[in-house]
């Protein structure tokens, strides 16, 4: 979200200045009406009546009207004004109270009573008589639920009367009545060059309104790769899948053309990409439909097409946390983790998440439930702290996933990020990491690389120092580097880095204490050219002042 902190008071500047948005000072009534159509959302430090007052004048559509949070000036209160949970205030009023140590207020009758909310469904459309469902549920109904399609779908059916339909066909307006529509069609697009974008449009709603389609389920269109940037494929503003043609050719359809065939070398182009991008057992349920400068078709997927993210939420402060993360948890329906991990982002949790915490130690059993998920074809957060690519769950899971799972991994800080930042610099130059458990990595291994990190003379952090049952191996790595290092070698022990309660300590790797490291400390020897300035670690790149 493009988010604006708006403050008129010193204590409210104050508080602004610790949230990562852009910030203004001053006059908030001229602010807010020179910046309501440019802006996402605003943080109003102010008190709600005064920003009722500033606002009111200025709403439209809650469609299209900004998000209003509302911070009192002691910043105790992060008040969810405007926008809800479909306009994302309440979740910005989660993450302004998490980022404030606030806490945050949500009126919206869903989210005060963790329900989940048919409009704001992770991988649906709602269209209809949403608000009369909604209140149905609340009141205790349970609505008819018709599921047409095999798409996974957080809400029970009951006796009704209200229903919700889960199609990607168009579903007449009646009261008590919602259509929910999955990501399920797929169009597939050929063009001439340079294609008039309103001839393609137009080409696409006929072929779907023929077909009785909903334009709310198309989630892609494809073509052959050397349309890939047309304007007319992309004024769709769909994700676009593209192929080539060798890739087409291969495909069977029911009509292929050897003039198409003869000009891009495949029989093919709307067709073929339609069904290449549904995937395994698509269903073609238009088949090709031209004008003067395009034809059109377009494919169904026979399941879901499930995802897996690796998300790394950080060293534990929401500041830290990225915000690709938090739209990655924010959108999953289901979320695993180690119980710890998921409560740090429980701030982006929602009535419709599926929440599966593990125990530690769990790490296979864990990654084999979320891949298990994704593959029902449900949206998969596997969360851990730090980054999941270091020391976490991304190297197990991908091991594990099998053919045709989409896995991406969501980057986040790691340790000794965090703990550098903390000390300084002691990773300006050239470093490595080295994890002294050997629950895992025989210890004969790791010495190897001990020696190794001693004799290239890199700076050495070390994650998983010390436990109550591995008490030895941190003092045993100190010595292996006192054998290649001064006694006054800089050592840096951060623990707890970027949470609340970090501790900071800088010694040298003669006076270095084991009994100061537990399993939250990371700790950062340096190399020969490391030197403390000013009380900070700073190990040198080789710039001249």
């Amino acid at each position: 979200m493009n988010v604006l902190a708006v403050s008129v008071t010193e204590a409210g500047r104050g508080l602004a200045a610790r949230l990562p948005y852009e910030r203004a000072h001053g006059n908030a009534g001229e602010v807010i009406g020179s910046r309501w159509h440019d802006v996402d959302a605003f943080v109003l430090f102010l008190a709600t009546g005064a920003a009722v007052r500033l606002v009111a004048p200025l709403l439209a559509d809650k469609h299209r009207d900004p998000a209003v949070v509302c911070v009192d000036e002691a910043g105790r209160f992060a008040v969810s004004l405007l926008g809800g949970h479909a306009g994302g205030a309440n979740g910005l009023a989660r993450e302004v109270a998490a980022l404030l140590g606030a806490e945050p207020v949500v009126t919206t009758a869903t989210d005060a009573t963790s329900t989940a909310a048919l409009d704001t469904l992770p991988g649906f459309t709602a269209t209809g008589d949403v608000a009369a469902v909604t209140t149905a549920i609340l009141d205790g109904r349970s609505p008819i639920v018709e599921q047409t399609l095999p798409w996974p779908l957080p809400v029970n059916g009951g006796d009704g009367p209200e229903r919700v339909v889960v199609t990607d066909r168009r579903v007449a307006e009646a009261d008590g009545v919602v259509a929910l529509h999955p990501p399920s069609l797929v169009v597939g697009i050929g063009t001439s060059l340079n294609a008039p974008p309103e001839e393609v449009a137009a080409l696409v709603d006929a072929a779907l309104g023929e077909a009785g389609l909903a334009r709310a389920s198309v989630a892609t269109v494809a073509t052959i790769d050397r349309r890939l940037h047309e304007p007319a494929v992309v004024a769709l503003g769909l994700p676009i899948a593209a192929f080539t043609a060798e890739q087409l050719s291969a495909v069977d359809v029911p009509t292929p053309s050897a003039l198409v065939d003869e000009t891009v070398g495949t029989p093919s182009v709307c067709e073929a990409a339609a069904l290449l991008a549904a995937g395994p057992d698509a269903e073609l349920v238009v088949t090709k439909r031209k004008n003067a400068t395009a034809t059109v078709a377009v494919a169904r997927r026979a399941r879901p097409a499930g995802r897996l993210s690796l998300v790394g939420l950080g060293p534990g402060l929401v500041e830290h946390r990225t915000p690709a993360a938090a739209t990655a948890v924010r959108n999953a329906e289901v979320v695993v983790g180690y119980g710890p991990y998921v409560d740090q982002c429980a701030d982006l949790l929602s009535a419709h998440h599926e929440v599966v915490r593990s125990p530690i130690g769990n790490e296979v059993d864990r990654a084999r439930i979320a891949l298990d998920a994704a593959a029902t074809g449900r949206r998969v957060a596997l969360v851990c702290s730090g980054d999941a690519g270091v020391y976490a769950m991304a190297s197990i899971a991908l091991e594990l996933a099998p053919p045709g799972v989409d896995i991406d991994v969501v980057p986040g800080v790691t340790a000794s990020l965090a703990a550098s930042a903390a000390l300084g610099a002691p990773l300006g130059h050239d470093h490595v990491l080295i994890s002294l458990s050997d629950l895992l990595t025989p210890w004969d291994a790791i010495e190897r690389r001990l020696h190794a990190a001693a004799d290239a003379d890199l700076v050495v952090a070390f994650y998983n120092p010390r436990s109550t049952g591995r008490s030895w191996q941190l003092g045993a790595a100190r010595d292996i580097l006192l054998r290649r290092r001064p006694l006054t070698t800089p050592v840096g022990i951060v623990t707890d880095a970027a949470r609340p309660g970090q501790q900071v300590t800088i010694t040298t790797l003669d006076a270095l204490d084991p009994e100061l490291v537990g399993m939250t400390t990371c700790v950062i020897v340096g190399s020969s050219t490391t030197t403390v300035v000013d009380g900070r670690m700073v190990t040198p790149r080789g710039y001249k002042p």
